[in-house]
């Protein structure tokens, strides 16, 4: 970075947040060589989530404001957790949301060896030893918040001994559970993750990317210090969690002779109202069926997100519009809707779709006759042009646009009022045809004023109710799944005692409608394709559709509850 572009971030300081204003500091100093380096590190063991979107927009976004570079790096050390689905499945939602890792590409797993040596190290200068205690006694030495651990009778083992045992372990001569390699610092600290931690374990299992070549692993806390140093990785950016591990982070670093020791900086995570997003649970939802797949348009995942209609723009400018701060706290999902409606209102174009269809029978228009109207496809965008929409005798429209007895204030279809049918004519129901046996109403029938083509009448009367249609006889008929919150309860995670998180699920997340009508143009439209269809919201071609049956997601409706709130307050 050049002397006059950190001049210009030096006086720009007083404008960023914390983690900026420290590498602006940084940088000033010379420290780092000028460098700034960040990394992104999802341990494969699930698909990635909104949470992670802004973790990702964060370290990725550092890095390009001062000109260096955000590794993507696989934190995969635990070989039972973790599956090469999930590998590619987070490489392609880090694509989607539009980050590049260019070369910086890397996996925990090919530093092994290097781990093991630094363990090596620490063995030889007495700071690490094997333990025979069971899981359980370990526990149970570590002691508690206000009392003291107290030292593993293996604790004063001699380098000798810990060589040749820690080598054994390698060797795979001890069962899983069996000892474990911990760090000798403190059992007596004030922060319990400093009471000599395991940074090795046995776990006889099959690695994705070193097969059966390793039966012993680091624990996460280990190398996740010493990948950010073998990368050179210069500001490690981490959720608050980890804000209790940052001793342990920088004693690693510390007593090994690592190439360089980066920055460890903690921001708050993020936090979604009617949202959970742990990845325990999401796999919970995934195991037991409550939801199709780590892609069901419910889930939190990048994956279900995209499904469901959202864009990469909208899950950016969310994350930009939040900012990072040092205090946990919640976000309404709102706010998120509130970015996506905003992107897609600019991008989706208009189309009439009717999902709960009630036929009108237009008494006195051709029974032959087909006539063409045009329509924008979006206000928005000019440049997006028009379409043709067919009309004729028998068209669709919503059931609740009718109403035989209409409450005060109704202005839709009812008996003897006149509306506006968009981009045709004017209407006016004569009579309701019920089913006999079930007094449902099945049609209507009206009639119709030729001289209002267009919305107009010569003798300049006008209508309050708009209402869209179909054509039946070219209308598509297509499958609309209306999703909505997967929880009813704004923090899913406070649930009364005695229940647990899923108590709190919403019975109507998913409602499918599978007869509704669409225009013609939508009979081929692509997977991922996204509409705002008039007066209901917006919507996805969803993967399962085909040719002539689409199927549509619901993205967002158009209510915006989150903007009214903001200007009240």
């Amino acid at each position: 970075m050049s002397g006059s572009e950190q001049e210009n971030l030096v006086k720009s300081a007083k404008s960023l947040d914390f983690i900026r204003k420290r590498i602006v500091e940084d940088l000033n100093s010379g420290k780092n060589g000028g460098r700034v380096e960040t990394r992104f590190p999802p341990e494969p063991n699930g698909y990635l989530h909104i949470g992670h979107a802004k973790s990702m927009n964060l370290n990725s976004g550092v890095a390009a404001e001062f000109n260096g570079a955000c590794h993507l790096r696989f934190d995969d050390t635990n070989p039972e957790k973790e599956e090469v689905e999930y590998i590619h499945a987070i490489q392609e939602d880090v694509k989607w949301l539009g980050f590049d890792w260019g070369q910086h590409l890397y996996y925990a797993a090919d530093y092994i060896e290097q781990f093991f040596q630094y363990a090596v190290e620490l063995i030889r200068r007495g700071l690490a030893y094997v333990d025979h205690l069971s899981p359980e006694q370990i526990r149970e030495y570590r002691g508690t918040l206000t009392s003291p651990g107290q030292d593993s009778p293996y604790r004063q083992r001699s380098v000798e001994e810990n060589l040749d045992l820690f080598e054994r372990m390698r060797q795979g001569d001890f069962r899983e559970g069996e000892c474990v390699l911990r760090a000798k610092i403190d059992m007596a600290a004030p922060n319990i993750a400093m009471r000599d931690p395991a940074i090795f374990r046995i776990k006889h299992a099959p690695h994705h990317r070193t097969g059966d070549k390793w039966c012993i692993y680091p624990m996460y806390d280990f190398a996740h210090s010493l990948s950010d140093a073998i990368e050179s990785i210069t500001h490690s950016l981490c959720t608050l969690e980890f804000e209790d591990r940052r001793p342990l982070y920088d004693w690693v670093l510390d007593n090994v002779s690592s190439p360089c020791h980066p920055q460890q900086i903690e921001f708050a995570r993020l936090d979604l109202t009617y949202t959970v997003l742990s990845k325990r649970k999401l796999l919970q939802l995934v195991k037991e069926g409550i939801v199709s797949g780590w892609d069901d348009p419910r889930m939190p995942t990048l994956s279900g997100l995209r499904r469901r209609g959202y864009t990469p723009a909208a899950i950016r400018n969310f994350c930009s519009a939040i900012g990072v701060d040092k205090t946990n706290s919640v976000i309404e999902i709102g706010m998120l809707e509130y970015y996506l409606r905003e992107d897609l209102n600019k991008t989706s174009p208009r189309v009439m779709a009717v999902l709960r269809p009630l036929k009108v029978i237009i008494d006195n228009y051709p029974e032959t006759q087909v006539e063409e109207f045009e329509a924008e496809n979006s206000p928005e965008d000019p440049a997006a042009g028009t379409r043709k929409i067919p009309f004729s005798r028998v068209v669709y429209i919503e059931q609740e646009d009718f109403s035989e007895n209409p409450p005060k204030g109704y202005f839709r279809l009812s008996p003897g009022r006149e509306v506006r049918l968009k981009h045709a004519y004017y209407l006016t129901c004569n009579r309701a045809v019920k089913d006999e046996r079930t007094g449902e109403i099945t049609e209507l029938h009206c009639t119709y004023d030729p001289e209002s083509r267009g919305g107009g009448t010569p003798d300049g009367r006008r209508v309050k109710g708009t209402l869209h249609w179909v054509s039946a006889e070219q209308a598509v008929t297509a499958e609309v799944r209306l999703y909505d919150h997967l929880f009813s309860q704004a923090n899913p995670n406070a649930v009364p005692d005695g229940q647990d998180f899923r108590s709190a699920l919403n019975p109507n997340s998913l409602v499918t409608l599978r007869h509704c009508r669409v225009e013609p143009g939508l009979a081929q439209a692509s997977p991922g394709s996204r509409y705002q269809f008039l007066r209901h919201g917006y919507f996805c071609v969803d993967p399962d559709s085909s040719p002539g049956q689409p199927v549509f997601n619901r993205t967002v409706g158009l209510r915006d509850t989150w903007a009214k709130l903001q200007k009240k307050g």
